[in-house]
């Protein structure tokens, strides 16, 4: 089988949402940089993302809010109409061609596994945008571009498995009425946007499993076997694509879950074989450190890399050069320079994940 694609483009290295900003932070160019340093990231598996047309973008998002994107990037200017420069959105520099970028990453996914295979694009993942409006920290959103991009091939069966801390609500949206795509998102319960409750299934091809607070490797790995995977096989993909967001995890600061890295490994490996396509994509990831080494460890588990017990020197420079402004980060432990793999965080699986499972699988 060909080698796994990694999609990526320096636009991330330069691009930031502005100081205070949760995403103000570095975080797909480290993984790149990481993954290069460990040699694991050689020339022939690296695809430099061209952004997405505004004709390839109306495929999903309205003309006139593509237009509006692109004349905020222009003019530096707030458009409140189309949720722009307001609520968590703000206006930068790169503001339509970054997650245009991204966009592009995405359909070039669906196009490099057309005959089957691996993409990692850990750009992606912005999973609220709207047709018509930003939302969410997301401007576009290329999750379901990618998928488009996938049923304009002929597919019938496309598997979207979303573990980001928080809903995927605009990819479950778009696809309310879509019965060759099924949903399943995994999101912290009461969390913004509140929406993914436990009995939405959309139009029928949509699962949700909120999770309480200090959800655990133990729970995740319930959840895997006695629900997502059964779901999964049931449903015979022909292609799956994963949202692998980093906030679930314990060091994120916008979540209350409590997941090691090695939780999302596992389920993503869980299905790595189950169809002949996949697409896994970022998210969500608020700490510089956890983000880099969840997404660098991804990279390693699709090429079937072991891990190294400490980062080479060269690595390691590449961790000890990130930088966080917040408390956490100014009191960065030493294992986030050093290592990929976190601690386990095993822990008893509570009644109300077993409750969660009782309910998508009835």
């Amino acid at each position: 089988m060909q080698h796994p694609y990694f999609i990526g483009s320096d636009i991330y290295r330069g691009s930031s949402y502005g100081k205070g900003h949760p995403l103000a932070i570095p975080r797909v160019y480290p993984v790149i940089d990481l993954c290069r340093a460990l040699g694991w990231l050689p020339d022939s598996a690296y695809v430099e993302s061209r952004p997405a047309t505004p004709e390839q973008l109306a495929r999903f998002h309205r003309p006139e809010y593509i237009a509006a994107l692109m004349r905020a990037e222009a003019e530096q200017q707030a458009l409140p109409d189309f949720n722009i420069g307001v609520n968590g959105n703000p206006v930068y520099g790169e503001v339509f061609r970054r997650p245009a970028t991204s966009a592009g990453g995405s359909i070039t996914a669906a196009r490099l596994v057309a005959d089957g295979g691996c993409v990692f694009h850990p750009a992606g993942g912005t999973h609220h945008g709207r047709p018509d409006h930003a939302f969410g920290f997301c401007y576009l959103n290329d999750p379901v571009l990618g998928l488009y991009a996938l049923l304009d091939q002929g597919l019938e069966r496309i598997l979207y498995l979303d573990l980001d801390a928080h809903h995927g609500d605009g990819v479950q949206e778009a696809f309310h009425d879509e019965d060759r795509v099924f949903t399943i998102s995994v999101h912290e319960a009461n969390r913004w946007p509140r929406t993914g409750l436990l009995h939405d299934r959309a139009g029928g091809m949509a699962r949700n499993l909120p999770v309480p607070p200090g959800f655990n490797d133990s729970e995740m790995c319930f959840l895997v076997t006695q629900a997502l995977l059964p779901l999964a096989e049931d449903f015979q993909p022909q292609a799956i694509v994963i949202q692998c967001g980093a906030d679930a995890l314990a060091d994120d600061p916008l979540s209350k879950l409590e997941l090691s890295n090695r939780a999302l490994w596992r389920s993503v490996a869980a299905f790595r074989d189950l169809a002949p396509r996949l697409i896994v994509l970022g998210g969500g990831g608020y700490n510089p450190w956890s983000a880099a080494r969840c997404w660098t460890g991804l990279w390693a588990l699709l090429n079937d890399h072991p891990l190294p017990e400490r980062l080479p020197p060269q690595a390691e420079e590449v961790m000890r050069a990130l930088w966080w402004d917040h408390r956490r980060g100014r009191n960065a432990p030493e294992h986030w320079f050093t290592t990929l793999a976190d601690t386990p965080h095993p822990g008893p699986v509570r009644e109300e994940i077993r409750a969660v499972v009782r309910a998508v699988m009835a």
